[in-house]
């Protein structure tokens, strides 16, 4: 049973947003990069699209940095690898693609012969998730595989589900796919196990999932499955946190610090901030004209960005008012 029930009323703290256009349909997927190497400040964002058009931005400002040009049909999913050298995307073009993250070259194509729904990088056979030489990806046909993209005409089969894939993530910290399906069910894959082992635990949900989500650490991994928030554990792969919701919830994100949780709904256009250990309401914020599909937070938990129905990225301070990166004290 869930542990609690976020109430009804809606505090609200007033704050602008950055807005990132450059998008023409809705942003269903978003994902921050990890600092990048010698720097405690700089950082990407990348966003996944249905206009088929993925884009790469400087996370701390949302500035455009590139397109990624070259899918026929929408991106479902988009994620770069540890090093923010790569990046790869799933599509309705029965594809995925990896791509130089640099310079936007795209490095090779990934065939499936259906929807490709999500995509992630994942560790090689010598336990090297830096380079993004090895992706795993779901989609329609249920199946999980994992590809070396060396040999692209190659896959492996790591994993089935009874429905249709949501979400795979890599978790680094356990060296674990994710994978979340339309069967209320979250696989833990181990991908250096034979296939019929490779499935070390199956996560049940409480209702149809919407999305799933790891703290950038991999140790919890967040769930929205109907008017529920659900966290596990990823070491013990056991339930944490269960709150109940007035709402269907679309997206629910993790700070690093584990001290607020930020969430979509289904139906309306606020973003709620709920407190991770009580599940109380805390904050919410208007902005998006269209429902929040995705949220996640940057590398220092001090800002948020989200993705929604109205093609548009926005960035949020976790902590309103105060002053960090371009939300400077306004001057009298």
């Amino acid at each position: 049973m869930p542990s609690s029930t976020t109430p009804s009323p809606q505090p609200q703290t007033p704050q602008i947003p950055l807005t990132c256009s450059g998008h023409t349909r809705p942003v269903v997927q978003l994902a921050f990069s990890g600092f990048i190497s010698g720097s405690n400040s700089n950082y990407m964002l990348i966003s996944a699209c249905k206009d088929g058009k993925p884009i790469l931005r400087n996370g701390p400002t949302g500035d455009w940095l590139g397109t990624f040009v070259g899918h026929k049909g929408a991106v479902w999913s988009a994620m770069l690898n540890a090093n923010t050298t790569r990046a790869v995307t799933a599509s309705a073009d029965y594809t995925a693609k990896v791509w130089n993250a640099i310079t936007g070259q795209e490095l090779v194509t990934l065939a499936h012969k259906h929807i490709v729904k999500t995509a992630d990088f994942a560790a090689d056979d010598n336990g090297d998730d830096d380079e993004g030489n090895v992706v795993v990806t779901g989609g329609q046909d249920k199946a999980v595989r994992l590809f070396d993209i060396a040999r692209p005409d190659a896959p492996t089969v790591v994993a089935t589900h009874d429905a249709p894939l949501r979400n795979v993530k890599w978790s680094a910290h356990r060296r674990l796919v994710l994978s979340a399906a339309d069967d209320r069910c979250i696989n833990a894959i181990d991908v250096r196990a034979p296939p019929a082992a490779a499935v070390v635990a199956s996560l049940a949900a409480p209702a149809p999932i919407a999305n799933i989500s790891l703290t950038g650490d991999g140790r919890l991994l967040s769930c929205a499955a109907g008017n529920r928030v659900v966290v596990w554990d990823t070491d013990a792969l056991r339930v944490v946190k269960d709150f109940a919701v007035d709402y269907e919830v679309s997206v629910a994100a993790i700070n690093p610090q584990r001290s607020r949780i930020v969430a979509g709904a289904k139906s309306d256009l606020l973003i709620r901030v709920i407190d991770y250990d009580s599940g109380a309401l805390v904050d919410t914020h208007k902005g998006h004209h269209g429902p929040v599909h995705d949220a996640c937070f940057n590398p220092d938990g001090h800002v948020y960005a989200t993705g929604s129905e109205d093609g548009t990225v926005r960035l949020w301070q976790t902590n309103p008012g105060t002053v960090y990166g371009l939300w400077q004290p306004r001057a009298l």
